[in-house]
């Protein structure tokens, strides 16, 4: 046992411990579990009940949510996908909600049905929702309850690439950093890394760091000379890190993955990005060896 296991109160109340799944709402879910097969991930089972069905690859769980109450309202009738939710693995589930409420977040109504788990959660961005889910245990898991597996889909489909899940982008308002920067580290004892400390291809914003340093949150105010822009106040990108960016664009190429090379956002040794795909979604990639760090 370590110190931070000892005495885990001061720097990660919650026992956060890397995240547990991705989940995006979308109209579109065909055409976004296709992208996601193209990403290396594998349609590994659906809901037992809903229209949504869990794409995996290697530690990663990514959630496609076609219920169209999932959706913002703003955005039912439009071809969109966005990702609604971020679920966190944490020590104690219930713990970590009624710390988070205690800190002032605001719970989410239950929004459970029959036979099905019930995962305590709280607003975020917009109209995301920040879950807290408890998964160390090895004999049950939340997708056992509310899934059903799909036949012949490998349990556990390796990662492409060592692909592991890096950080999500966050759309913020103008000059609002400083409130997020507050509601993060307040909450979850998430940490803003020295100013100029960048990673990948996209060097701006504000980096936020987990409290598990397995993870983190950049948070990006609109360009400057963008008056007039539609800037919404929601996570707008999943990070994945790589050990070889460059490998791994390859690989993902062949795949036909699509980057973005331009001058600005070229894809190199430290980060890519894909061109934005239909619904208005898009991945980067981040050199990291967190994976290996936290294995």
């Amino acid at each position: 046992m370590n110190a931070q296991e000892q005495n885990p109160e001061p720097n990660n109340p919650l026992g956060i411990d890397g995240i547990e799944f991705i989940e995006y709402a979308t109209s579109q879910p065909l055409a976004l579990g296709a992208l996601l097969e193209q990403m290396g991930f594998v349609a590994q089972a659906r809901h037992r009940s809903r229209e949504v069905t869990l794409y995996r690859q290697g530690g990663m769980n990514v959630i496609v949510n076609a219920d169209p109450r999932a959706l913002p309202q703003s955005d039912l009738d439009s071809q969109s996908t966005v990702i609604s939710a971020i679920a966190l693995r944490v020590r104690d589930a219930g713990a970590a909600y009624q710390h988070a409420i205690a800190m002032g977040a605001w719970p989410i109504p239950t929004r459970a049905g029959a036979m099905e788990l019930n995962i305590p959660g709280v607003h975020g961005a917009g109209d995301s929702i920040l879950y807290f889910v408890d998964r160390f245990s090895e004999d049950f898991s939340i997708y056992d309850v509310d899934f059903k597996p799909i036949a012949n889909a490998p349990v556990h489909p390796p990662a492409l690439a060592g692909l592991h899940f890096f950080g999500v982008v966050q759309a913020i308002g103008p000059g609002r950093a400083p409130e997020w920067i507050d509601f993060y580290q307040q909450l979850m004892d998430f940490r803003p890394l020295p100013e100029g400390r960048y990673f990948g291809v996209l060097p701006k914003g504000t980096l936020l760091e987990s409290p598990c340093h397995g993870f983190y949150l950049q948070l990006v105010e609109p360009p400057e000379g963008a008056a007039g822009l539609q800037w919404g106040e929601q996570l707008i990108r999943v990070g994945f890190g790589a050990p070889d960016v460059l490998a791994a664009v390859q690989q993902l190429k062949q795949r036909g993955i699509v980057f973005i090379d331009r001058a600005l956002v070229q894809s190199s040794e430290k980060g890519a990005l894909t061109q934005l795909y239909k619904g208005g979604v898009s991945f980067e990639l981040v050199v990291s060896h967190l994976e290996q760090q936290h294995a």
